[in-house]
């Protein structure tokens, strides 16, 4: 029964079908009306005429299309009486939300239109899912949805389903019987449709639940994988995917689910790669899930009997399925779309699966079964198989690194040939390796490999085929990007020469190549490339003259970038005249630029930047010009879209530059081409003002208000984050290199940026972005300087830690207890995920600690009264377990011993046990910062510290004693003590008991030749001993000569120290009557040159 009158169904029928209108006026027209007349003034009338449309409406297209409006309007957001946004029918009054929840759930139960009925049930999942978001129940849908999954027709016990996995939210946790027994019918279910729709429900339900509840659910895996073989032996390829679309999701949730009947599933999805009668889009789903297994579990693939053999074969042979009907490449060779998207192709699947084989089970698994096959393949007749195995190799290379860098020799064995095959797309795949293992076994492809890889890919340059050669041109980036110049000098006449011609070619996409591959050189070259300046950059010019026709456009961005890498690596010397020759053609360029795609835009924001670096101050006059379309792109805004509907998200789905992110039953789709923009523009800033500084000062302002602080809190792009905190310091450095420091204006600018920064301190979720962020705050405190925190900032700075602990806190605990529960198999899948978590972790207290380090250095003991909140803190990290904790609190502690003076004494009750303590650490690194805050206490804690430092000599000389003192891992502790017992004996020698003892025992803690902190202190003492005459150095002249050697050899010793202990030690020498010139043949003749530079 209809509660609303007949005109407002006959005003909302004509509404609808106008909405429907192929004329955009009408529909225009219509849309607006809707707003105002009805969604604005009137939501709870136009929902409730909606559903009745959807229960009355003669026609299906008519209550399809008001499901869909429904759903549409029932998602929107409106503000309501508190202030706060709420969902458009979580805020209609509860009576009426309540008829027309259960008007809905009549028209599910009722609809015989499959389709409409599809719309239907996602409308109810709408609903349901804000009362899922708001901790709200709709009592009676899951009653109703249970009902309609028992419902003689299958349409609907699909239905049911359906609404399930679009929000599988609304399953209470207390039916789980139920849950579990609806599931388990829904499985079995006669028609094919309902148990697909189950496994997808089931799917979306695990990805809800947390990881005990899974395990009770464990038990229907073998009723789900049931599903499968009956589908494949009906060759339905269709069915098939959206099976193993399910299970993929549920691998990603819950692989251990299928431990027991893994091996069964891995032979079954083998088989479906195998069969090429189905589709292959279905037979490349199969190889995902075994693939996303792999990703998931992969100590459960490594103990499968056949899936790793199994898998590579499959793999392998997916990649020999290219080029049909095109035996002799003559449609490849002739094609000029080298971007064409193979994504959906079987050999692109196959190499892509084969990467993350190599990169999750490692080379220890996989290079054995890969390389029983390779060298077959590479000797095969059919040139697919020698294609498919070079390809392989690029794969593989990154993942299996460690193992396959000792064995590349013989790997170049296998490569190298191929470079000279008959089959270009051979040749082809040849230099694609090359190129590969250039950067995955960088630099020993290099430094060890040169010659065989650079006298292999020259010659391929001349190659008759442009496809090949302008790959072969390709492949020398990537090593030329990690050659040293060294190894390039001897080459560059032949290759230049070769990549000249290739400047000669009629494919444009060669030239390019020729040009991008040229700039490489001269990037790598530097100086050296002067030689062939001459021959190349009028050419460079010509081109950006002349070439101004459309197709061009990409050929002249390439020609700026290689002449401005070139400028960039000869200097400005060389360029003379042409610099200003090369500016004024980039400024022409820019106001010929009138195309939103055009690619000239980019490449000349990044040519500009490089002039800029080349030019320096004179490179002011062309930054009016330039600045302005680089501030715009700066300036961006996130390009979101909030997608309605299927038709909208696959449209925008199709194109390129999108990222998508689920939220609240809705795909937000986000523009990523526009981020990444932003991101290289404020990445040119960052070049502008590191290279122009005080120069840059009037643009500063505008960029620190509008782009550098909002960017620090543009969380649409994490990219876009970094770059923003690290352009930050440097705006604050241009101000103060413009006004100095302290000013006015430097002020003003500071405290508006400490301000923004301190609030992301406090919200900001993300621990590598923090980590990111303290960073930044103590970058800009270290350029603004002394006193620059208020006792307010303090206490935010304090508050904003107190978070920051709390929450890394949480985190080990969360730790601990997933380890507790964790099986030897769980630990060793999730060994590489939690030592990235606490990688993560130790990054960020690093940060964090030179945000302290930095305010107490320009603040000293004003910083106190804040610090001190937090003490209970500190003391828990310098007693805890954990040695990155007792490290970060030892450092603090350094800090308050350093930049406090005597008043750090106050804390002498705290911190006195944690130093010695530390100096008794298994832990190098905790030996070493206990050893420097004893030092540190001795050179700047005064008289109150006396008795503590007399106290702590024997455990300073017992960390320079433990095994292998000087080993790697141990040195810094060591030297920092040799610093610390000097520092005490200089400052403190009334506290030392013993003294003379002590001094003589301290000379054999020499030398200092890797802490250059540390160095100065040890060995200045040690000219004081020689200058007293002390008899603990007149009889050891060789020895103490050695040791001053070693540290002005390692430059440890520097500056008037390092003067000054060699006219000491030279002192020494001539009254010890020792001769150094033997002492010295143990040393290098560079090294003999230094360190007579400092005795002649």
């Amino acid at each position: 029964m209809s509660l609303l009158s007949d005109a407002v169904h006959a005003e909302l029928t004509q509404l609808l079908q106008a909405l429907q209108s192929a004329d955009n006026d009408i529909r225009s027209q219509a849309e607006d009306h809707l707003q105002k007349s009805w969604t604005s003034p009137r939501p709870e009338v136009l929902l409730m005429g909606l559903v009745e449309q959807i229960q009355g409406a003669e026609d299906n297209a008519t209550r399809s299309f008001a499901a869909v409006i429904f759903r549409r309007i029932s998602s929107k957001t409106r503000k309501i009486e508190s202030g706060d946004n709420v969902d458009m029918f979580y805020s209609t009054p509860r009576n009426q939300a309540a008829v027309i929840r259960q008007k809905l759930l009549e028209t599910l139960a009722t609809e015989e239109d499959r389709a409409v009925r599809n719309k239907i049930s996602d409308a109810v999942a709408e609903v349901a899912r804000q009362y899922a978001d708001n901790n709200d129940t709709w009592p009676e849908l899951l009653g109703a949805l249970f009902q309609l999954s028992q419902a003689p027709e299958p349409e609907k016990r699909e239905n049911a389903f359906r609404v399930f996995t679009t929000t599988p939210s609304i399953i209470e946790r207390q039916h789980e019987e139920a849950v579990l027994q609806a599931f388990q019918k829904g499985f079995k279910d006669d028609a094919i449709r309902v148990r697909l729709a189950a496994m997808e429900a089931f799917a979306a339900f695990f990805r809800t639940i947390s990881k005990k509840v899974q395990t009770k659910y464990f038990p229907l895996i073998s009723d789900v994988l049931n599903i499968l073989p009956p589908i494949k032996e009906s060759q339905e390829s269709e069915d098939l995917s959206k099976a193993l679309l399910a299970l993929i999701d549920l691998a990603e949730s819950a692989p251990k689910m299928f431990k027991q009947l893994f091996h069964n599933l891995v032979q079954f999805n083998i088989s479906v790669i195998q069969d090429k009668e189905l589709d292959n889009i279905c037979r490349q789903n199969a190889l995902e899930l075994m693939a996303t297994f792999a990703d998931y579990a992969p100590s459960m693939c490594r103990k499968d009997a056949s899936y790793t053999n199994d898998m590579v074969t499959q793999c392998l042979s997916l990649m020999t399925d290219l080029g049909e009907d095109d035996d002799d490449a003559a449609e490849w060779l002739a094609s000029d779309d080298l971007d064409q998207d193979e994504s959906d192709q079987n050999h692109v699947a196959g190499e892509q699966a084969m990467d993350r084989l190599a990169n999750k089970l490692g080379g220890q698994t996989i290079l054995a079964p890969t390389f029983n096959w390779l060298p077959r393949m590479m000797t095969s007749m059919a040139w697919r198989d020698r294609h498919a195995a070079l390809m392989a190799i690029s794969a593989i290379s990154e993942g299996c690194r460690d193992l396959m860098i000792g064995e590349l020799s013989q790997v170049l064995d296998l490569v190298v040939p191929a470079l000279q095959d008959p089959h270009p797309r051979v040749r082809w795949a040849g230099c694609n390796a090359l190129g590969q293992m250039s950067t995955d076994f960088a630099p020993k492809m290099q430094t060890d490999f040169y010659d065989r890889v650079l006298k292999a890919i020259i010659p391929v340059l001349s190659s008759p085929e442009a496809r090949v050669k302008s790959h072969a041109a390709a492949a020398l980036v990537n090593f030329c990007e990690e050659a040293e110049k060294s190894v390039l000098v001897p080459y560059l006449d032949d290759l230049l020469s070769q990549l000249f011609q290739l400047l000669q070619s009629d494919k444009r996409y060669v030239q390019e190549q020729a040009l991008s591959t040229i700039a490489t050189i001269a990037d790598a070259a530097e100086a050296a490339f002067s030689k062939y300046y001459q021959s190349l950059m009028p050419l460079l010019v010509s081109v950006l003259q002349n070439q101004s026709e459309k197709e061009f456009r990409l050929l002249r961005s390439k020609a700026m970038e290689c002449a401005t890498l070139i400028a960039l690596a000869v200097g400005r010397e060389r360029l003379g005249a042409d610099a200003m020759t090369l500016v004024n053609l980039l400024a022409n360029i820019q106001t010929s630029i009138t195309d939103a795609d055009d690619p000239q835009a980019q490449y000349l924001m990044h040519c500009w930047g490089r002039m800029c670096r080349v030019l320096g101050a004179d490179f002011m006059p062309f930054l009016d010009s330039v600045m302005p379309p680089v501030l715009e792109l700066a300036m961006a805004k996130a390009d979101i879209q909030l997608l309605d509907d299927d038709e909208q998200a696959e449209q925008i789905h199709g194109e390129e530059g999108w990222e998508f992110v689920p939220l609240k039953g809705k795909m937000i789709g986000i523009r990523t081409s526009t981020m990444d923009d932003k991101h290289m523009a404020i990445e040119l800033l960052l070049v502008y003002a590191q290279t122009l500084e005080g120069s840059f000062a009037p643009f500063v302002p505008n960029i620190m208000e509008k782009i550098a602080l909002p960017g620090l809190a543009f969380f649409f792009h994490d990219a876009t984050r970094y770059i923003s905190a690290k352009l930050v310091p440097y705006l604050l450095n241009s101000y103060k290199k413009a006004f100095g420091c302290p000013s006015n204006e430097l002020a003003g600018l500071w405290h508006l940026t400490v301000d923004k920064l301190l609030e992301v301190l406090t919200a900001e979720p993300s621990i590598e972005t923090l980590a990111v962020m303290y960073q930044c705050f103590y970058e800009s405190m270290q350029v603004v300087g002394r006193d620059c925190l208020t006792p307010e900032y303090m206490k935010r700075f304090i508050d904003a830690v107190h978070s920051t602990i709390e929450d890394f806190q949480d985190r080990v605990a969360q730790r601990a207890e997933d380890k507790e529960g964790a099986t030897a198999d769980d630990v060793e899948d999730e060994a590489e995920e939690t030592l990235l978590a606490i990688e993560d972790d130790q990054t960020l207290l690093s940060d964090m600690n030179k945000a302290f380090h930095s305010i107490f250095r320009n603040h000293g003991a004003a910083f106190l009264p804040a610090w001190e909140r937090l003490m209970t803190t500190y003391q828990g990290f310098l007693a805890s377990s954990d040695a990155t904790q007792r490290q970060w609190g030892l450092c603090i502690v350094d800090d308050v011993l350093e930049y406090c003076g005597p008043e750090s004494h106050r804390y002498a009750g705290c911190i006195s046990q944690p130093l010695i303590d530390g100096c008794r650490d298994a832990s190098p690194a905790i030996r070493q910062a206990a050893a420097y805050g004893i030092g540190v206490a001795a050179h700047r804690g005064g008289a109150p510290w006396s008795q503590f430092l007399g106290g702590s000599v024997p455990f300073l000389f017992q960390v320079t004693q433990v095994p292998d003192a000087r080993s790697e891992d141990n040195v810094y502790a060591t030297e920092n003590a040799c610093a610390a017992l000097a520092k005490i004996l200089h400052y403190n020698s009334g506290s030392v008991a013993n003294v003379q003892a002590v001094i003589a025992q301290w000379i054999d803690t020499l030398p200092v030749i890797n802490d250059e902190e540390a160095a100065p202190y040890a060995y200045a003492y040690l000219a004081e001993l020689i200058d007293q005459r002390h008899p603990a150095v007149m009889n050891h002249g060789s020895k103490l000569f050695l040791f001053v050697a070693q540290a002005l050899e390692a430059e440890t010793l520097q500056g008037q120290t390092a003067t000054r202990v060699a006219a000491a030690t030279k002192m020494l020498l001539t009254s010890a009557s020792v001769d150094p010139t033997p002492l010295l043949q143990q040393f290098s003749q560079d090294s003999q040159r230094t360190i007579m530079g400092y005795f002649s």
